[in-house]
């Protein structure tokens, strides 16, 4: 058995039933955490619809999220979610501007991780930020059936 996500008549994403239902509780965590709706509708019928406007301010909330922490346990918590939510928009068509996403953040940083006798971490730099995400997105898109 499977589920579809669709976008208009295109099928984005056909993940088995434990794969889907594992998938929509994380949008449900992370909408929770972002304060914001994912734009991806529920499961009916084997079809959760995707509303691109909505998910593509969702999908650039998680990238933003993403880049402002330097919290190891959080980022490894949050990096394969965030590489499939990004692989989903990239089939969906949707522009993401990299170079603002990458750029060092704005105002004050959150979830920073202190390290014993390290001190604090910093946000890797942009360039590598950005490639390695990609990476893991472009990674998890060739292991997601159409």
């Amino acid at each position: 058995m499977s589920q579809d996500f669709i976008l208009g008549d295109e099928t984005l994403w056909n993940p088995s039933n434990g794969a889907a239902r594992l998938f929509l509780r994380q949008v449900e965590l992370f909408e929770a955490e972002l304060g914001l709706p994912s734009g991806i509708g529920p499961m009916e019928c084997d079809e959760a619809r995707i509303d691109p406007a909505l998910f593509g301010t969702f999908v650039h909330a998680l990238l933003t999220r993403h880049r402002r922490t330097s919290h190891t346990i959080i980022l490894t918590l949050s990096e394969g979610f965030t590489a499939t939510a990004l692989a989903l928009a990239e089939r969906a068509g949707i522009a993401l501007d990299w170079a603002e996403l990458a750029a060092m953040p704005r105002g004050a940083r959150t979830d920073v991780q202190i390290s014993v006798g390290t001190g604090m971490s910093t946000p890797a730099e942009p360039d590598a930020w950005a490639a390695a995400l990609r990476e893991k997105a472009a990674y998890v898109s060739r292991h997601m059936a159409r």
